[in-house]
């Protein structure tokens, strides 16, 4: 059983290969160049699965579709310009809660001013009060 393909990518030359791991119903791959350790990346996906699993509650590719925005987060708190960052499972997932945090703090005070705004807005006489 083989979790990597060896072969070259036109526009990133000949020394390229995919790693890739499967989980259920789901394939991750990525794309390394040949000196990148296979264990290693697979340790890599071992990780953003978990960090993904702990995020959603059960990743399943309906959350990877309708929520790349936070899938994008999770990788970024684990990768980040090429370099692997952190591969703590616990460090990773108090970054993701902190921002979801924030999220939920901006969104209520978004939420809040719209609804004061709507508020102030005065209407023109005899608007609302027509009979249909």
């Amino acid at each position: 059983f083989c979790n990597y393909l060896e072969g070259s990518i036109p526009e990133w030359g000949d020394s390229c290969k995919l790693v890739y791991r499967h989980y259920a119903t789901l394939y991750f791959v990525f794309a390394v160049d040949s000196q990148e350790s296979d264990l290693g990346i697979l340790d890599l996906i071992q990780v953003f699965v978990e960090a993904l699993d702990k995020s959603f509650e059960n990743v399943c590719e309906l959350d990877l579709i309708f929520h790349s925005d936070k899938v994008h987060y999770v990788l970024d708190e684990i990768v980040m310009g090429g370099m692997v960052l952190e591969t703590n499972i616990n460090s990773v997932m108090v970054a993701i809660t902190d921002q979801n945090k924030l999220h939920s703090q901006s969104m209520r005070i978004v939420t809040t001013e719209a609804s004061d705004a709507r508020k102030r807005v005065s209407r023109p006489p005899g608007v609302g009060n027509m009979a249909y």
